[in-house]
């Protein structure tokens, strides 16, 4: 018989990540409640405005990775490219 792994069992939830998650949420709402009255909301509203890039990141994590119409059919994307075409002499 192996030895056992030293660790938590698989999947108990981890202390740290769940109090840093926690901490941050908290922190969030505090810096939104200077800000406005809507705690977080107005944090992530603030974020969304000056600093677009690392919100859009987050958005990307927390929407759904598969989204679907209103009768519940997958949604497909066609995406299309077209290249104008250089004449020989430009290359």
């Amino acid at each position: 018989m192996p030895p056992k792994s030293p660790g938590r069992p698989k999947g108990s939830p981890n202390k740290v990540t769940s109090l840093l998650k926690d901490a941050t949420i908290k922190a969030a709402e505090n810096a939104g409640n200077k800000a406005g009255d809507d705690g977080l909301v107005s944090y992530l509203e603030d974020q969304a405005i000056n600093n677009p890039s690392p919100f859009l990141a987050l958005l990307g994590k927390v929407l759904p990775m598969q989204m679907v119409n209103e009768d519940g059919a997958p949604v497909v994307l066609h995406h299309t490219t077209i290249y104008e075409a250089k004449p020989d002499w430009a290359k």
